[in-house]
């Protein structure tokens, strides 16, 4: 079965469930999803993108755009032979914020509409059903996700090679878009923290802030609609010793929530484990300050970790976990394999921790000094 077909029969039987005559996706990461990597994004602006897809309960797909967009989307995002397309006039797309769903209705055959984002009061949004879909993924998505991570894991360092102590938070961010985009990945989250901004904030929108000593880089990178993420502290010289103490409690963190990260642990059963590692490192208190990270794929988070999540771990899912002691953090990307996790953005030459968790061994990013 190919990807497109496996997928289609996932959203097949969770309409069958919900007793729905089709779906209609419009966000952007849901058509990169179901399109295998296409993109219907414009507007970046906007969840929804410039072309929509609908998935009928018995398996037959379109693709439905304005006559100014569909001549690029049959070129370069979906083949008519995947989807069949269907052409509406732009006048009419804009006169009536209901002409497109009205015109969908017509071509079910039993069954409701829903769409994936709400688009009007009388049409049910069921996301949280589609996530559900789209968390495990597939053997060519692994293959496509694995390709990434290495990639994003060496651009970082292609950035860091560049980085000249005195740049500015918005220069050095500037530069991490650049160097991703040449290798096709969009930093979809850019954040840079130079000295006293990373113990102050835990998102750094990059300012005029001019780097001196100590230096966080942090990039969501996405590519075909797969997103990876990924942290990297440095430091101009040594680190001091209170900040490697600071990386290495985080890295434990890191590895206990690695270690958890098995097929039916809970969102809950994640988060104790991470209080439980804070605590045991003596920065019991760190955990209020940011969530620590969750499921991830086609959004930066699918799901996140919290004391009340019922949201559990599947096999073929993806996770980044973020956890963060004043002054540092830790973040990488992995996927959940039968019995263990395959760390998929390392940087090449770049300091490791190793931090032993019931017998397993697991590397977490360290402090690169130059």
């Amino acid at each position: 079965m190919s990807e497109l077909d496996e997928k289609t029969e996932r959203l097949q039987r969770m309409l069958l469930q919900e007793g729905l005559g089709g779906v209609l996706l419009s966000a952007q990461h849901n058509f990169a999803w179901l399109t295998c990597g296409g993109n219907n994004g414009v507007d970046l602006s906007r969840e929804n993108g410039a072309a929509l897809l609908l998935v009928r309960a018995d398996g037959r797909r379109f693709v439905l755009a304005s006559n100014s967009e569909m001549p690029r989307m049959l070129a370069e995002e979906v083949s008519e032979n995947d989807f069949e397309p269907l052409e509406v006039s732009w006048q009419d797309e804009k006169a009536a914020t209901n002409y497109v769903l009205e015109k969908v209705k017509t071509l079910l055959q039993n069954g409701d509409l829903a769409t994936d984002i709400a688009l009007e009061p009388m049409t049910r949004a069921i996301e949280n059903k589609i996530a559900h879909c789209r968390y495990y993924l597939t053997g060519t998505e692994l293959d496509r996700y694995r390709t990434l991570g290495s990639d994003a894991g060496r651009a970082i360092v292609a950035v860091i090679e560049k980085l000249t102590p005195g740049a500015t938070e918005i220069e050095i961010a500037e530069t991490i878009r650049h160097e991703f985009g040449l290798r096709g990945m969009t930093s979809v989250v850019t954040l840079v923290a130079a000295d006293e901004r990373i113990s102050n904030y835990r998102h750094p929108v990059p300012t005029g802030n001019r780097w001196r000593k100590t230096l966080l880089l942090v990039t969501c990178a996405k590519r075909g609609g797969l997103i990876v993420s990924l942290s990297r502290m440095i430091c101009a010289g040594d680190a001091s010793d209170d900040l490697k103490r600071r990386t290495a409690s985080a890295a434990y963190v890191n590895a206990c929530l690695l270690d958890a990260t098995r097929t039916g642990a809970t969102g809950a059963d994640l988060y104790q484990t991470a209080a439980a590692a804070y605590a045991g490192q003596g920065f019991a208190d760190e955990i209020n300050f940011h969530h620590q990270g969750g499921a991830t794929g086609y959004k930066t988070r699918e799901w996140v970790a919290h004391p009340k999540s019922t949201e559990t771990v599947l096999a073929s899912q993806a996770f980044a976990w973020n956890p963060s002691i004043t002054g540092t953090k830790i973040e990488e990307t992995c996927i959940v394999n039968d019995d263990d996790v395959e760390m998929i953005t390392p940087s090449p030459d770049f300091p490791t921790i190793s931090t032993k968790v019931n017998g397993r061994e697991y590397i977490s990013p360290g402090i690169l000094s130059i």
